[in-house]
């Protein structure tokens, strides 16, 4: 039962069918997305590692986070000699400027965005950028259009320029599409639909009917065993995070504990008296 779930954390439960029935990333799309030439690169919300295998392929150091632990498992079992950590895009486990790129797939209309793009900025290097992709079915296709039709929208559509546009932490954002397809059989196309969150909050009863009305339609258009090729277009975004300023440095002088006294003092008040007993903190009395 994930009825207790938010959506966002409902995808363990059907991890497995997640992993089989989800089309991974273009080449392009990724290269893109980061760069040419390696690069530290923390992927959050990586899911069962469908990007996170693309990343490593072109030689990047990845950091893989994600929230559920079952989805965790089997990006794990597929890239084991990967650092992965169990956590969410809103509390980032890495130190300041650690970073060239933070990449999200997938996964950026989840996000708590007053929280997880401070964070994102804080772990990025100057001049690092965030990374956002998802792939979106292809509906001028007309069987496409149809299924689109059958399972719906899960409602969770965000304008990332839009909100990287209203965030201070980040510059305007590039945009670039690609295309890709992903051959699907009469299993895969109903894994597909079963990591829907949608199709997990349903009921048994809804969620049978759903799957039974997409296996009619691939059984109209499909070539049985054969399979079909189901088409995609791979949107990216990448936003350059803004500078921060350098901090001040009385105030980490103030911050390590020092005796701020002799800065805060005017000149003309004369010269700084010697400590008191107040002033160092303690009583000295002779005991002998």
């Amino acid at each position: 039962m994930t009825d207790h779930l938010p959506p966002a954390r409902s995808f363990g439960s059907v991890a497995d069918a997640y992993d089989r029935g989800r089309p991974t990333y273009p080449r392009d799309a990724v290269a893109w997305l980061t760069a040419d030439q390696p690069l530290t690169v923390l992927e959050l919300a990586a899911g069962t590692g469908k990007l996170t295998e693309q990343l490593v392929a072109l030689g990047h150091d990845v950091h893989a986070t994600e929230p559920d632990a079952a989805m965790l498992d089997v990006l794990q079992r597929r890239l084991p000699d990967v650092r992965a950590s169990l956590t969410g895009a809103e509390d980032v486990p890495a130190s300041d400027s650690s970073y060239d790129v933070v990449v999200v797939a997938q996964a950026f209309h989840w996000f708590d965005h007053e929280r997880a793009l401070p964070e994102i900025a804080r772990v990025l290097k100057p001049g690092g950028h965030l990374a956002i992709v998802r792939n979106d079915r292809d509906e001028r296709i007309p069987w496409v259009r149809k299924l689109g039709r059958i399972i719906g929208s899960a409602g969770h559509d965000v304008d990332a320029v839009k909100v990287l546009e209203r965030s201070r932490h980040f510059r305007s954002a590039e945009e670039q599409a690609f295309k890709h397809w992903q051959n699907v059989d009469r299993e895969s196309i109903l894994d597909l639909v079963r990591s829907r969150s949608d199709v997990i909050a349903m009921d048994d009863e809804a969620r049978a009917a759903r799957l039974a009305d997409v296996l009619a339609l691939y059984d109209d258009y499909g070539r049985g065993m054969d399979g079909m090729q189901l088409p995609y277009v791979t949107r990216c975004f990448r936003a350059t995070v803004v500078d921060r300023p350098e901090p001040d440095p009385l105030t980490i002088e103030r911050s390590s504990g020092r005796d701020d006294r002799v800065e805060d003092r005017d000149p003309a008040d004369g010269p700084v008296p010697p400590p008191t007993d107040d002033d160092s903190g303690m009583l000295l009395i002779d005991f002998r």
